[in-house]
């Protein structure tokens, strides 16, 4: 079956609008000031400050040794109990890992107490 399809409509080109005319150099010099406006090309890098840790938590220098280990020891019990109070919560694989991290957090606990049975004050 033969569709009959209309021609499409005959028009002239586009007619030329010279305030339309591209200028190479007008071109540059906003191609210059996009370029500088977002990119800022010709600004000198600044050096990027070193972090300093906050100062809102912070333990004094003065502090011994055997008290910092004392402290870390009760922190991971701590932290083990309430990650194996937590995996009482869970299912699955989730309850999985979280017995995972217990175990980590009691590795780390025993490593902690052996330097503190190790440590000898003075």
């Amino acid at each position: 079956m033969f569709k009959v399809t209309p021609n499409p409509p005959h028009t002239s080109p586009v007619p030329y609008d010279a305030s339309f005319d591209l200028d190479p150099k007008k071109m540059k010099q906003a191609a210059d000031r996009a370029l500088n406006f977002y990119l800022n090309p010709g600004a000198t890098k600044t050096q990027i400050p070193p972090r300093s840790p906050s100062s809102i938590f912070t333990i004094d220098a003065a502090v011994d040794d055997e008290t910092l280990l004392v402290q870390a020891s009760d922190s991971m019990s701590s932290a083990s109990l309430m990650a194996s109070d937590f995996a009482e919560l869970l299912e699955g694989p989730q309850r999985k890992r979280m017995l995972l991290l217990q175990q980590v957090i009691t590795m780390g606990e025993l490593a902690v107490n052996r330097v503190l049975d190790n440590h000898k004050p003075g």
